[in-house]
């Protein structure tokens, strides 16, 4: 039998056959597990010749090095293996109902540059990406010289994930079925990865957060809505179509002079949200039980969560019942995702997880008094430790670990030696019929694709 002769680069050869090996090993570099040859052999159970192999080709790809030595413990010192975090760039960005943030990431997802103000996403995907753009051209600008690998987003609405698009959004009037993953990757000449702003929060805190070495973890955050994000046995999950984490509409009551934007009554995110907070305290204004809320009506002409936690931390008590009533509910529901999913950590996040310590607490009583002994033994709740930074975080690790993933890994190695892909290839990867049109390339001489192209030829 006449055997197939590799292509001229076999380089693209041996990869592409040791793809699985290839995975391995450069994982065990990427996210920390190991820093020698010995390490990786060790937590991996590749040979040798087979490790040896694979660090030589992610060495020739330009994405790990080998510098300095490790103290030695008999023989020749091991050198040192590290991620070359700096040989690209990764853009995210979290949207929430009334923010956006954006930033550039190292390959490792450290934040080089960031920027975030405020917004309104019933405004429209028009509106919001271009001005989520103009904010990326910006840090692209005052940090040049990166070749961009890829791009994560987070939406405040469910996402299927396999298609990067938002599906009936009930805060995000315009956004459904909306092509962001195509109109960002023919932008910026990169592949795009967009999910559920929940769920980027939990990989962030996961990844770099108070979550780190939990593999089963819950994020809730508290916001305008309420969403939740699990990670489950070391894995972001995400269900069968994407929805998985949706709480806020998981009913909680049955009051029926209270209907939820997705149209039910009683769901957890009318009667403890951000928005319902907000709500509820202009009740108790109007009805003269809260001389400070009253203040505050009148001087702003409505009143925010915001305002009800700086209300609280002035002794107010009617502001503390309202976060403690918040408190309660979130903690009743997460009661049940305890009893069901059995973490060892939950993440309180988002806006009005920092109105103070009554809301932390209440949900705390909440889930220790209503969740069984056992699945409470070891369990703590925590504040988010990254706070506002979680989203964009958590949106790059996502990015990042599509990007190096076993099934994208050799399109990512292939790419590494010849520069990120181009505007027209990430274009062709997410083309959809449906959307003849949608995200089509800027025209010639507009400034993005212009600074893009000098990055990629300085990454070459």
């Amino acid at each position: 039998m006449v055997k197939s002769s590799p292509p001229a680069d076999s380089l693209s050869w041996s990869l592409t056959e040791g793809i699985d090996a290839t995975h391995l090993v450069l994982d065990s570099i990427r996210l920390g597990r190991s820093e020698s040859r010995t390490q990786i052999e060790e937590r991996t159970g590749l040979g040798r010749a087979v490790v040896a192999q694979r660090i030589a080709e992610l060495v020739a790809r330009g994405l790990v090095s080998e510098a300095g030595a490790q103290a030695s413990t008999g023989g020749r010192p091991a050198r040192r293996l590290r991620f070359r975090a700096q040989a690209g760039c990764l853009l995210a960005v979290d949207l929430g109902a009334t923010s956006m943030d954006v930033a550039i990431t190292d390959l490792a997802g450290d934040i080089v540059g960031h920027a975030n103000e405020a917004a309104d996403i019933a405004q429209g995907p028009d509106v919001i990406l271009t001005r989520v753009e103009e904010l990326l051209d910006g840090q692209l600008a005052t940090h040049p010289g990166r070749p961009i690998y890829g791009i994560g987003l987070g939406v405040p609405g469910p996402v299927e994930f396999s298609t990067g698009r938002p599906v009936s959004p009930p805060i995000m009037p315009g956004w459904d079925e909306y092509p962001i993953r195509e109109r960002l990757a023919a932008r910026y000449g990169a592949p795009v990865w967009v999910d559920n702003d929940v769920n980027v929060m939990a990989m962030g805190e996961w990844r770099k957060g108070v979550a780190v070495g939990h593999r089963n973890s819950v994020f809730v955050k508290i916001g305008t809505g309420i969403g939740a994000g699990l990670i489950s046995d070391g894995v972001l999950h995400r269900g069968s179509q994407g929805a998985a984490g949706d709480v806020g509409h998981i009913q909680v009551g049955d009051e029926r002079s209270i209907t939820c934007r997705c149209g039910n009554v009683g769901c957890l995110e009318a009667l403890a949200g951000g928005h319902a907070i907000g709500r509820d305290a202009e009740l108790v204004a109007r009805a003269g039980r809260s001389a400070r809320l009253a203040e505050l009506l009148e001087r702003e002409g409505r009143i925010t969560a915001e305002g009800v936690a700086v209300a609280a931390r002035h002794g107010d008590r009617a502001s503390v019942e309202l976060l403690a009533r918040s408190g309660r509910l979130v903690g009743g529901m997460l009661a049940g995702i305890v009893n069901f999913f059995n973490p060892s950590l939950i993440v309180v996040g988002g806006g009005v997880s920092a109105s103070g310590d009554g809301l932390l607490a209440a949900i705390r009583e909440s889930v220790y008094r209503r969740s069984l002994p056992l699945a409470t033994r070891e369990l703590s709740i925590v504040r988010s430790g990254l706070g506002g930074f979680a989203g964009v975080i958590g949106a790059a690790a996502i990015a990042a670990d599509e990007l190096f993933g076993r099934d994208r890994l050799a399109v990512t190695l292939a790419g590494a030696a010849g520069g990120p892909p181009s505007a027209s290839t990430a274009a062709s990867d997410y083309s959809d019929p449906r959307q003849e049109g949608a995200g089509a390339p800027m025209k010639a001489g507009q400034p993005v694709v212009a600074r893009v192209g000098r990055m990629e030829e300085k990454g070459r």
